[in-house]
């Protein structure tokens, strides 16, 4: 076999492949961003034009929109993009040439990785920092510019020991409508329930019409009319704002690292169990990792044989492989979501099992 390449030609090696490898990476991504685009539009335009919002909502809309999509179109646009790649380098001999000069295929995969795991930092930083305040801002500019704000669902939220469900929010958060407070003591015994009929928002504070409050004493229950007042002397969880609202009217809130770290030290106000957030928390940190596991599920396709051409089903396979991959991590992200699987559980073991099985698959063809 001949020796490895020089220092200097492995920089070359390096940067084309990886200007190469996220120019296919980065185009597919566009396509299929702007596919699910249209999808995602399709669905909302009805309403976007019955608010009156016009060709300028629409784009909002899109902006707003678009990290949320990219989270979910960055991971097969690796695959894609690396099956794209590698295709091309097999079918024009290139990686016959790059054998011929000493290069294994554990040594292209090393070539190739830094440009992958430094695509999926990129990614969760995206997740992290751009998509949470995106999707508050449209989930804000939804409920404002709704005009039967009354017909939106209601939700559940804990602060501290503090249980609240909420009938609706309207004017983006800043008005809470029917809210029932259920004070507990450290061992979750009921202490108060407090019955607020309209709490708005303005000046920092949040200030009540008027309510209710039902306490238990013994045998009896005594009630007590509450005159309007500053909402927090009534029970309403200090520290919420009108972005927090929204956040927690929303279904599943993507939420950055901080947030969810607050949370699960009980100094922010969640809708979300905590399994979920620890899940959550996890899969944000292992994002590099699942996007190398692309990579790896596209390397089987530079033992296609290059007169074989695209007649090999080889890529199909590979394609299949890494769509099995999505599906297997979000069985297991839902278990975990649901309390049922542990974090850790619920996110290491496609992500290790998948590799071992492309580890072993390499190693079964270069012994024939």
């Amino acid at each position: 076999m001949s020796p490895l390449p020089p220092s200097p030609t492995r920089h070359v090696l390096l940067g084309y492949l990886t200007r190469e490898l996220l120019g296919r990476i980065l185009t597919t991504a566009a396509i299929l961003l702007a596919l699910m685009e249209v999808l995602a539009l399709l669905e909302q335009l009805t309403p976007i034009l019955e608010r009156h919002q016009g060709a300028r909502g629409i784009a909002y809309y899109m902006l707003l929109h678009a990290p949320l999509l990219v989270g979910g179109t960055l991971p097969l646009a690796v695959l894609i993009g690396s099956l794209v790649l590698l295709i091309q380098m097999t079918t024009g001999s290139e990686i016959a040439i790059l054998r011929a000069a000493g290069l294994t295929t554990a040594a292209l995969t090393r070539l190739m990785l830094p440009a992958i795991l430094a695509l999926g930092v990129a990614g969760a930083v995206v997740d992290d920092q751009i998509t949470p305040r995106a999707e508050r801002a449209l989930a804000s500019w939804w409920n404002r510019t709704d005009p039967h704000p009354e017909s939106g669902h209601g939700f559940w939220f804990r602060s501290g020991m503090t249980l609240a469900d909420i009938g609706y929010v309207a004017q983006g958060g800043a008005t809470v409508v029917h809210a029932d407070l259920y004070q507990r003591d450290p061992n979750g015994r009921l202490l108060r329930t407090v019955h607020l009929n309209t709490l708005r928002y303005a000046h920092g504070t949040w200030t009540d019409d008027g309510g209710r409050s039902l306490e238990p004493t013994g045998a009896t229950v005594r009630t007590a009319t509450l005159t309007p007042a500053p909402a927090q002397g009534h029970g309403w969880p200090a520290g919420l704002r009108p972005t927090d609202m929204i956040r927690l009217s929303m279904d599943t809130p993507p939420l950055s690292v901080a947030t969810i770290i607050a949370i699960l030290r009980g100094h922010a106000p969640a809708s979300q169990p905590a399994a979920a957030l620890r899940t959550a928390l996890l899969a944000r940190l292992l994002t590099p990792f699942s996007f190398a596991v692309m990579l790896l599920l596209a390397l089987p396709v530079v033992y296609i044989p290059p007169r074989s051409g695209t007649r090999s089903w080889l890529p199909v396979w590979c394609l299949g492989a890494g769509l099995l991959f999505v599906v297997f991590q979000g069985m297991l992200r839902a278990l975990g979501n649901a309390g049922t699987l542990p974090a850790p559980a619920a996110t290491l073991p496609g992500i290790v099992i998948f590799t071992l099985a492309v580890c072993a698959l390499v190693l079964r063809i270069e012994e024939r």
